[in-house]
């Protein structure tokens, strides 16, 4: 492609709008542009990208044995009433209503429809296994889209689903998936980590993030320091090792009263307590209807999507100070877990306060909390659980290790489904002994405009996109410094047609602009690797080869040009 031809219009200034790094460096160079919130038009630059990242994909399900399909973005309501989704699965999917009142969704993600198509299908486990995939367009009503592709309403992701005979069976399919996963990354060219992660919405009992690792990734990934023990899990997921219970004598049970006391510091310097002495209730209203009391360590932080999993919630919400005062008949701040079972309330106890003797909790009444505090003996809990957030230094469940954090960007997900949606469906084959059973299933999913976005994320400077070579939308770009100087031009254009009928991808900034505005435009885009052809260098018999990510660039005699560019975008693309 020649640059004076391409549809390129990069940009000196960010947008307003544009929040993160992926979400400005695309914007000004030229890849994307904004039509709506969270609403994208993909220009050819990214459109290029984001084609290569398919081709992997394709390339390394195909070999994996799936089959690629095209199910509709359009899906009646009446396939997420028989998974029973379409009332819970939240105001994220958008819905509408045809001109005959017939009511669809756009669909946020395919595990009805495809469990539709498998069920109509397949009738004999002759036929089985089977990993049908897709790479579709998806809705999700966001309701704070955000940095850019990262998070946004309408979206491309590849989903996958595999149909299986037994657990079994259906846990190899995870396996090659999950290896599957494992070879996509590294082609791209990723810094990543697999994760035990949290099924969300789309259910199952087994699932792995693939995060892109990353400083300004907006999720929070807990791993074990020790990399023999190789644990890791998303803030959802995270366990980490718990204290033994307390041996303790029981301490009588006391009301104190505690005016002023706002906080757990506080509270805790007032009673000569430590932090970790105390245990605090925090409220919430369980699927719009009952509340229920999740009682924590005054030193943790609840982690609200394991306390919805424990509560077998679809959602839960902090209840309202006027929602506590009516129930409880203390303010916020002042409820504890002595008799709110006997209030109607579920209660539920971390496994770390279950270990607690002698705790400091809440009194039910302003300015008064109690000491002294055993389960057991002063109240009864309905469950306990663990729903407290993992942070660094924690202990690792596993080897007993020193847990960490660093930030990542999930761009991939695996999940075993089991039999959620072919129970719920009917879906069913007949096996060998002749009887009917129901499939067991696997999820996998890619979001392929995010993983664009994530490759900006990990490989950036100040002055742009430092691309992984094998998504990159050009690998080479080839800048004759003076387009006015013929021998220099006519050596221009001869490597730039060698390279690209050797199959290099590759551009040439055939623009009469200074030299400065090539430079930046190219670093701002970030093609791997720059060719320039200066008229001081060239009478000398050389020419300029500079890898992106690098500071310094190479003089090489210009009969050696092409053989190195093949030889480094080869390399460049090689799995490591």
């Amino acid at each position: 492609m020649k640059w004076s031809k391409a549809f390129i219009n990069t940009l000196r200034e960010t947008p307003k709008e544009a929040e993160s790094i992926s979400h400005k460096y695309m914007m000004r160079a030229a890849m994307i542009k904004k039509l709506g919130a969270g609403i994208y038009d993909w220009l050819p630059l990214g459109l290029r990208s984001m084609t290569k990242v398919m081709d992997i994909i394709r390339s390394e399900m195909n070999s994996a044995g799936a089959q690629e399909v095209l199910l509709p973005v359009l899906s009646p309501s009446e396939l997420w009433q028989e998974s029973g989704r379409w009332a819970v699965y939240g105001k994220e999917m958008m819905r509408i209503t045809d001109r005959h009142d017939n009511s669809f969704a756009l669909g946020p993600t395919h595990e009805e429809v495809i469990t539709d198509m498998v069920r109509s299908q397949i009738n004999s486990y002759r036929q089985l296994p089977i990993n049908l995939y897709q790479i579709q367009v998806k809705f999700r009503d966001e309701i704070r889209p955000r940095f850019g592709v990262m998070r946004s309403r309408e979206f491309i992701m590849k989903d996958a689903y595999s149909f299986d005979r037994s657990e079994e069976a259906a846990m190899e399919s995870y396996r090659i998936m999950f290896d599957t996963y494992t070879r996509i990354c590294k082609r791209i060219g990723f810094k990543f980590r697999s994760v035990d992660a949290d099924s969300g919405p789309i259910g199952g009992n087994c699932s792995s993030e693939f995060m892109v690792l990353a400083e300004t990734g907006e999720d929070t990934i807990i791993y074990c320091e020790d990399e023999k023990c190789g644990y890791a899990a998303n803030l959802e997921k995270a366990a980490f090792k718990k204290d033994a219970p307390s041996a303790a004598a029981e301490e009588p049970l006391t009301k104190v009263h505690t005016p002023n006391i706002r906080t757990v510091e506080e509270l805790a310097k007032f009673l000569n307590k430590k932090p970790e002495e105390t245990a605090k209730t925090i409220l919430y209203i369980v699927d719009g209807k009952k509340m229920a009391g999740a009682v924590m360590r005054g030193d943790r932080e609840i982690n609200e999507v394991k306390l919805k999993n424990a509560l077998g919630a679809n959602e839960i919400r902090l209840a309202t100070p006027e929602e506590i005062l009516e129930k409880t008949g203390a303010p916020v701040g002042f409820a504890g877990p002595i008799n709110l079972r006997e209030k109607g309330i579920r209660l539920a106890i971390d496994e770390t306060v279950a270990a607690m003797k002698n705790a400091v909790t809440g009194g039910n009444e302003l300015d008064h909390h109690y000491t002294g505090v055993n389960r057991g003996r002063d109240y009864q809990e309905n469950l306990v659980a663990d729903f407290a957030r993992a942070q660094k230094g924690d202990t690792c469940a596993r080897c007993g290790g020193k847990l960490n954090e660093q930030r990542g960007i999930e761009m991939g997900h695996v999940f075993y489904l089991g039999r959620k949606y072919s129970k719920s469906m009917q879906a069913k084959f007949l096996d060998e002994d002749g009887k009917s059973k129901e499939f067991e299933m696997g999820c996998y999913g890619i979001g392929v405009t995010r993983t664009v976005a994530a490759a900006i994320e990990q490989n950036n400077d100040e002055n742009g996109i430092i691309w992984p070579m094998a998504i990159a939308p050009y690998e080479v770009n080839v800048i004759p410094v003076n387009v006015k100087y013929e021998e220099g031009m006519k050596y221009a254009e001869e490597i730039y047609a060698r390279l690209k009928d050797a199959g290099i991808d590759v551009i040439m900034d055939d623009r009469d602009i200074s030299p400065g505005v090539k430079f930046k435009d190219s670093d701002l885009i970030g093609f791997p690797l720059r060719v320039v052809v200066g008229e001081k260098n060239f009478k000398d018999g050389k020419v300029e080869v500079k890898l992106r990510r690098e500071k310094d660039f190479a003089l090489m005699d210009k009969s050696e040009v092409f053989d190195k560019v093949v030889e480094i975008v080869k390399k460049e693309k090689e799995i490591k």
